[in-house]
């Protein structure tokens, strides 16, 4: 009995190797046949415009100064490099229309008071905050959960 259980495991256990074979040699086929539909495609990396650089440098400016100001430590000199907003070309430049300059004029505003009057430092940082929100809820809604982290709200 014990032998005739041994033979029947021996050969279920031989008899599904193929079918195992089988599956493999289909995931191997189904592989090249993927490869061969994207081996005429070109991979393309995403190349941020000008806008989006320097958007992405004034958030991290902006959360430094946004702790400097926690802290009340010295506030330092204006970032020059935010001027570029007015010249900086955008991804689509239909986007740089009145709307979005109004809203960067503002922003530059907000940030220049936070360097001439450091009193009112959080106050003016928060209203850059809400030029930042206000642009973006109309023209790229994707950064406003991280843009409202900027807030002081201390």
């Amino acid at each position: 009995m014990r032998k005739l259980t041994f033979l029947l495991f021996g050969i279920l256990l031989f008899s599904c190797q193929p079918k195992k074979e089988e599956a493999a040699k289909k995931d191997e086929a189904a592989c090249a046949k993927d490869s061969a539909k994207t081996e005429g495609k070109k991979f393309e990396m995403y190349q941020m415009s000008e806008m989006s650089l320097l958007m992405e440098q004034m958030y991290v400016d902006n959360q430094r100064l946004k702790e400097r100001i926690q802290k009340g430590d010295t506030i330092g000199q204006f970032p020059n490099h935010f001027l570029q907003i007015h010249k900086a070309v955008m991804t689509d430049d239909k986007e740089n229309d009145a709307f979005f300059k109004e809203q960067a004029a503002n922003f530059i505003h907000a940030q220049e008071l936070i360097y001439k009057d450091p009193k009112n430092a959080k106050a003016h940082f928060n209203k850059g905050v809400d030029a930042c929100l206000k642009c973006h809820q109309v023209k790229c809604a994707g950064p406003i959960p991280r843009i409202k982290k900027l807030y002081i709200t201390d």
